[in-house]
């Protein structure tokens, strides 16, 4: 028998609530057998804002670990010798300054810098056109991105400045052919402004520092395919675009999480099969085998896992490294004609798009593109479950089935505390009452002499960590030099093709047009800073195709923003998206601002993951109606939306 390799690095995305409890978290997750962490921030820290922000109420703790200073990043890692973790970091727009929290840290625990590893995601581009927690214009970003690489090459020799993102590409419906196109685009775009960073000699070392994390969907056959894909393009790419002729620098070195999108509420006890078959998506062929996994809880269309959760889904990964022969044996695959074939047929699809995106001028000029192409993937994919073309088992297939007996009492997911967010805040208060405003006040000026000049802002930044500077006040510095920016949403105006089926509901609309004197207007918004805004996206759209005058406000608004616009539209009906589980604080508000606005005869309806005992509060509150990810039949919210619009009923009848 050869010798057995190595198992990959076992991560969980994990963290919520506090610094303290989110440290806790990662301390059992360690002793249980995990090998790296994987942190997740929450938005407001995402966006680049204070947790007493206006923005940020509601969120604060909820989809991850608030980190407003270097106190809360010391007490994230209390007791963990970050010299001896890998340790990954889900952060983009504000990538820049959590590294600078985390060396910062690092240097207080007596850690040699040199020697830390782990990586920071750092790519804007997939933020623009799936998860929306960016913040400045494309070439600002851009620059800060070849800021950090520039900074690691230098200072943080092992650390992965970049993490190419595809894996949110996917969530937003992005074929295979698409994420392997659009991740490599991305890819090329920051090396192309890498080039002239470092000495020609040393450009192919920083090459093979850039990483990627990628998504692995239900089709493990066409995944793991893809993958294999992905190693060979990135191959040809580092050869023949940049010359790079050791092949060290050309592995595609990728992390991964299976894919969360496909993860049902209903029957929510048959995720764990699915997340076992795409795990086995990236680590079945030897040759395209991921460096590190996370594996998304059985109950994440739910809520937030629950520790147990996230422990069954790292056991899971135990039993294939530890339990099973997998890594005995060379790749499974090598000479397979099947897999040979299919392989060919991605990489000459992912070539055909790589060259429009080229013709284009690359990533960053084909943003909007990008962002068109994935909402129509998406429609497709909806479209595809909804005419039962494809079969999602608990969905539209075998719906029905005994209760599951993993949701228990609790609803099987953890709930966090809402005095978290005062709590934050006054601890938030305590640490601007207690710094050295002076000190303060001096790294802002150099940080932002350094954003204006266009040096390099990692030092800069790394001296306001330690000098007690907020997350708030570095993203403010670079909003004030640079701007910010609104991405786009991918929503035409413009009806599409995609018209069959809808002549019900299309008549239904001019019908209730009519009675209403002018086009029956749907107004989309998303509060809070959830950035998520597939199914606004998609529920956008096919109101448009029914007809209706849509006005899509995006993502990132204020309540009254929402109620501001619905007055200027003429709104009939409002719809809100919210998935960061801020919808009790976010809706209470609205629904209060509607009422002081003269707006309490326009129906509010809201979507995202919301348990039902808070389906239950918001109906209370008078919102109209509450969809989940269950409610996946959109002609019948489209229904739903003319039946409220109706003046006179008849719709509903």
């Amino acid at each position: 028998m050869s010798q057995k390799d190595r198992p990959w690095l076992f991560r969980t995305y994990a963290g919520h609530s506090t610094a303290e409890k989110s440290n806790a978290l990662y301390r059992s997750n360690l002793a249980r057998g995990q090998t790296g962490l994987s942190v997740a921030f929450d938005l407001p820290t995402q966006t680049g804002y204070d947790s007493d922000h206006i923005l940020a109420r509601g969120e604060v703790g909820k989809v991850g670990v608030p980190v407003g200073h270097l106190g809360d990043m010391r007490a994230l890692f209390a007791d963990i010798p970050l010299e001896q973790m890998n340790t990954s970091m889900t952060i983009n727009a504000t990538a820049p300054w959590l590294l600078a929290l985390y060396v910062a840290v690092a240097e207080e625990q007596g850690a040699d810098i040199a020697t830390l590893q782990g990586t920071v995601q750092n790519d804007i581009v997939k933020e623009y056109l799936s998860r929306g927690t960016y913040v400045l214009p494309p070439k600002p970003s851009m620059k800060l991105i070849s800021d950090v690489a520039e900074y690691c090459y230098s200072e943080i020799p092992k650390w992965n400045p970049m993490n190419v993102c595809s894996y949110h590409l996917q969530e937003a419906g992005a074929t295979p052919q698409q994420e392997l196109a659009f991740a490599l685009a991305t890819a090329t775009a920051v090396l192309d402004e890498l080039q002239d960073k470092v000495p020609a000699e040393d450009f192919p070392r920083l090459v093979g520092r850039i990483s990627f994390f990628v998504n692995a969907g239900i089709r493990f056959v066409t995944e793991m395919c893809k993958m294999r894909a992905f190693v060979e393009l990135w191959d040809e790419i580092c050869r023949e675009r940049y010359g790079v002729e050791d092949a060290r620098y050309r592995r595609f070195r990728y992390g991964v999480q299976v894919n969360s999108l496909g993860l049902t509420e209903q029957q929510p006890e048959n995720n764990v099969y699915r997340i076992l078959l795409e795990m086995l998506a990236v680590t079945l062929s030897k040759s395209a085998r991921a460096r590190a996994v996370q594996l998304p809880a059985w109950n994440e269309a739910l809520g937030l896992p629950r520790p147990w959760d996230q422990q069954w889904s790292l056991r899971m990964q135990q039993v294939l490294a530890y339990e099973t022969d997998l890594l005995e044996y060379g790749d499974l695959f090598d000479g397979s004609p099947v897999v040979a074939a299919k392989v060919e047929a991605l990489k000459t699809e992912a070539r055909a798009e790589l060259a429009i995106l080229d013709g284009m001028g690359g990533a960053v000029a084909a943003i909007e593109y990008m962002k068109s192409r994935l909402v129509e993937s998406n429609a497709a994919r909806l479209g595809g479950i909804e005419r039962g073309e494809t079969t999602v088992v608990g969905v539209n297939a075998w719906t029905e089935g005994e209760p599951s007996p993993l949701v228990g009492e609790d609803g099987g997911i953890m709930t966090v505390d809402p005095a978290v967010e005062a709590d934050q805040i006054g601890r938030l208060d305590a640490w601007r009452e207690a710094r050295d405003a002076h000190a303060v006040e001096e790294a802002l000026v150099a940080l932002r002499q350094a954003a204006r000049d266009g040096t390099n802002i990692m030092p800069p930044s790394v001296a306001a960590a330690k000098a007690g500077v907020t997350t708030g006040e570095w993203a403010g510095v670079m909003r004030a030099v640079h701007g910010e920016y609104r991405g786009p949403t991918g929503v035409s105006a413009s009806p599409s093709n995609a018209v069959e089926g809808l002549d019900e509901l299309r008549a239904a609309v001019d019908a209730v047009s009519d009675r209403l004197g002018r086009r029956l207007t749907f107004m989309m918004g998303k509060p809070g800073l959830d950035g998520h805004s597939n199914g606004a996206e998609q529920i956008a759209v096919r109101a448009r195709d029914c007809g209706m005058e849509i006005r899509y406000e995006g993502i990132r608004l204020t309540p009254e923003a929402i109620v501001s616009a619905a007055i200027d539209n003429g709104a009939h009906v409002v719809g809100l998206s919210i998935l960061s589980g801020s919808h009790l604080p976010l809706v209470e508000e609205l629904m209060t601002r509607m009422r002081d606005a003269d707006l309490a005869h326009v129906p509010v309806i809201v979507g995202g993951i919301i348990p039902e005992e808070d389906a239950d509060r918001l109906r209370s509150l008078g919102v109209s109606a509450v969809y989940t990810p269950k409610d996946f039949e959109l002609n019948r919210i489209m229904a739903d939306i003319v039946a409220l619009a109706d003046p006179s009923g008849m719709a509903a009848e």
